[in-house]
């Protein structure tokens, strides 16, 4: 008896999540797109909600950077004691990390429900092809910020803004063209 009720407790939780799911991609979708006629004869619409999400998402990891960098590290050398003793990453890269943890499943997320609708692909596929691209740009941003903060001085706020804009555009293009493509269209 126990068997089944655990498995009609695992099914409630399904049906739950499921519309939960459903309720909030409809949700996006209504407000993403409530918006875009104004942008209509500028941009297509999947390019429209790209810009939407990528740009909340963005916003989120840059304000998870800010917050991260100058409250919870205090913008001082990260101790990774607890894992490796006597080790310490730099409090904008600490910053960084933290950012990533938070909004890469966000992005997949958006990307796969919200931008990216018409896809064929198995997600199990599209999740290896989008955390192979967002390793490339975790690279990118690792360098850039190295780049901009210890290289040339400049502060890590601006700097991840600007790191930010080649990031972004690299994203799009292969997410787009690598990661959620139609079978039809390759």
């Amino acid at each position: 008896m126990g068997f089944f009720r655990g498995l009609t407790s695992h099914l409630h939780l399904f049906l739950f999540m499921r519309k939960a799911h459903n309720t909030v991609r409809q949700t996006l979708l209504a407000l993403i797109d409530l918006l875009y006629p104004i942008f209509k004869g500028i941009m297509p619409l999947e390019t429209f909600r790209y810009a939407a999400c990528g740009g909340f998402n963005t916003s989120l990891d840059i304000s998870l950077f800010f917050v991260s960098y100058n409250y919870l590290y205090k913008a001082k050398p990260v101790n990774l004691a607890p894992l490796f003793p006597d080790f310490y990453i730099s409090a904008h890269i600490a910053a960084f990390i933290t950012g990533f943890l938070v909004t890469f499943p966000i992005g997949f997320y958006l990307s796969r429900y919200v931008v990216f609708q018409e896809t064929s692909q198995r997600k199990s596929k599209q999740l290896f092809k989008y955390f192979s691209v967002v390793l490339i740009c975790l690279l990118l941003n690792y360098g850039f910020l190295k780049l901009f903060v210890e290289k040339f001085g400049w502060y890590p706020t601006p700097s991840k803004l600007v790191t930010t804009v080649f990031v972004v555009a690299f994203s799009y293009i292969a997410q787009k063209y690598f990661t959620f493509t139609n079978k039809a269209t390759e």
